[in-house]
């Protein structure tokens, strides 16, 4: 083991991360990290910050688990990362277009709300006048 190798605990990944240990524990069942064991204590490594790094924006931006665990094994075919930045690339200009799609969606149906509102509202101040 490496003597200069940061180890992180549970407790410390949570509070970095503002995640539960449950999401830690479900992120390493799901094999996306994979913290050594000493005993029943997991200890993470930088390398695990990293990957939760990118599994916890992965999430926000709506990818699912099987893009996420997709786009972190791409880390280690041993191009630089060249693979996983084009992929990822490709794959986040996916979800803008798909988001895009969604907001015209939504701002399609708040005008035909707005347009049901105003003709509810009209005839409910005729029945009052």
């Amino acid at each position: 083991m490496d003597a200069e190798r940061h180890f992180y605990s549970i407790g410390e990944m949570c509070d970095a991360f503002d995640v539960t240990p449950r999401a830690l524990r479900f992120y390493e069942d799901e094999k996306l990290i994979s913290p050594e064991r000493r005993g029943t204590a997991r200890l993470y490594t930088d390398r695990d910050r990293g990957r939760l790094t990118w599994i916890l924006r992965g999430k926000r931006v709506g990818f699912s688990l099987a893009d996420i665990r997709e786009l972190l094994d791409l880390y280690d075919v041993g191009d630089h990362q060249r693979t996983q930045m084009a992929t990822t690339l490709d794959r986040c200009r996916e979800r803008i277009g798909a988001l895009q799609r969604q907001k015209q969606d939504i701002d399609a149906t708040i005008e035909e709300l707005d347009g049901f509102c105003v003709d509810l509202n009209n005839r409910l101040q005729q029945q009052e006048g």
